[in-house]
């Protein structure tokens, strides 16, 4: 039975890559499957055989009754009354292995006693406005990929390939994926010792996707997708120091644009390392810039391929993971803590990402797992240049219903080798939660404003 469910799913990937243009666009029949066997977005609409992944039904765009949202709300779990089904560890690894990345049984063969999974009833609760949709339906048609992957023209407002044929058309569905106009959120970057012992950074960050503006067209767009502010405000050495990056749909063209503002120098200067694999500062060293929100940046130094689709245990729906709780309660040495997540059954596609000849990047070879419905990387494996499993990182993601849609939450990047592991975007002790807003003016990305921001 498990081989004629694999075949049959290989069987759907194949005839959809095989229908599909190699450059993305496909044709207004293929289009035609969107909201209908396929979901707005690209996901297959029905359940699978055995009815553990159900039908999608339209997400999640309502919160609980009575409830009344105020901005800056901890959203309350719309599914904390249920149990888990069952529990993942080291002494039935074997029974759901097929299921399971890499990265994932590396963490239970190396904490047996303290690591496992909770898995839960699969919930898809992604959603897109309709105006998403429109767009997500029109890209189908019209986008495609340039300068070797590197760029996409032809798309504006949604998912530029919602029935992919290509590793890179999936990885631009995630860098391109919807999570609003703008949001702003305070959190807490955490690095966790083996021991448990936690050293935290804090920073304001302001997220912006001008390739997401309801006012905005194909004709219109001015080719910066996604602008990102950071203002440190600890530890004390970084307070005042403010990071802005601005990407462009086209890194070939155009490379992504980076300025620090220093307070010691009292200066803005261009920051070209914030890339690749330059070490990200706040996470002594377990995550480079690019596994920011799982992947962020240039495709350009990996040839991409993609996989196909598959069922996997992913990190889902996890608003106890990101509720108020001490950061000693959820992080554990060596993992978080088990009782704050949870995991359900998903289908997603899976891309293996192949450093190129001549190329540079700690990172040989990395394998994606990128959720059929949001284009979310929930997964995401890495491996140093002689092909040892070195790194995975872990996506916590919950519904917006606010929005709506499935969206980032904080995400943990696990060193295998060291015990060593990093929380991005920890929100457990902050006084709010991220805040989606409309849209700021285009100044307030500009190196002209980082001085100013890093008085406030």
């Amino acid at each position: 039975m498990k081989n004629i469910k694999q075949w049959k799913i290989a069987f759907l990937v194949g005839a959809v890559m095989a229908s599909s243009s190699v450059i993305g666009a496909v044709s207004q029949e293929e289009a035609a499957r969107l909201g209908n066997d396929l979901t707005p977005f690209g996901g297959i609409k029905a359940a699978n055989e055995e009815g553990s992944i159900p039908a999608w039904t339209g997400g999640l765009t309502n919160g609980p009754q009575g409830y009344t949202y105020k901005p800056g709300d901890f959203l309350p779990n719309p599914f904390a009354d249920e149990k888990p089904l069952f529990a993942i560890t080291a002494q039935n690894l074997s029974q759901y292995a097929d299921k399971l990345s890499a990265g994932q049984r590396a963490l239970l063969e190396k904490y047996p006693d303290s690591y496992r999974l909770d898995v839960y009833p699969t919930h898809r609760t992604h959603a897109v406005p309709d105006w998403v949709a429109r767009n997500i339906r029109q890209n189908a048609v019209s986008a495609k990929l340039v300068d070797g992957g590197n760029g996409i023209e032809g798309a504006y407002g949604g998912a530029p390939f919602p029935i992919p044929s290509s590793g890179e058309e999936v990885m631009w569905n995630h860098l391109l994926r919807w999570q609003g106009e703008s949001s702003e959120y305070r959190y807490h970057a955490l690095v966790v010792q083996p021991n448990g012992t936690i050293t935290t950074g804090e920073s304001i960050a302001v997220e912006q996707s001008a390739f997401y503006l309801p006012s905005g067209s194909v004709e219109t767009f001015g080719g910066d997708y996604f602008s990102l502010l950071v203002n440190y405000q600890a530890p004390a050495r970084r307070k005042g120091e403010v990071l802005l990056i601005v990407d462009p749909i086209n890194q070939v063209k155009n490379p992504r644009k980076a300025w620090q503002y220093l307070p010691g120098q009292r200066r803005v200067r261009r920051a070209p390392t914030v890339a690749h694999d330059t070490p990200n500062p706040n996470f002594n060293g377990v995550a480079t810039y690019d596994d920011t929100y799982m992947f962020y940046g240039s495709l350009e130094r990996y040839d991409w391929k993609l996989v196909g689709k598959r069922e996997l245990y992913v990190p889902y729906n996890n608003y106890k993971q990101d509720s108020p709780a001490r950061y000693t309660e959820v992080m554990k040495g060596g993992h978080t803590n088990p009782d704050y997540d949870r995991w359900e059954l998903h289908r997603v596609w899976e891309v293996e990402a192949t450093l190129k000849d001549g190329e540079r990047h700690i990172y040989g070879k990395r394998t994606f797992y990128i959720d059929e419905d949001s284009w979310l990387i929930v997964l995401s494996d890495s491996s140093d240049t002689r092909g040892n499993l070195w790194r995975t990182n872990t996506m916590h993601n919950l519904a917006y219903w606010t929005v709506p849609g499935v969206m980032r939450g904080s995400f943990v990047h696990y060193d295998l080798e060291s015990g060593v592991y990093g929380v991005n975007v920890a929100v457990n002790e902050q006084a709010r939660a991220a805040v989606f807003t409309e849209a700021r003016e285009a100044e307030f990305f500009t190196p002209a404003s980082l001085r100013r921001q890093s008085l406030r």
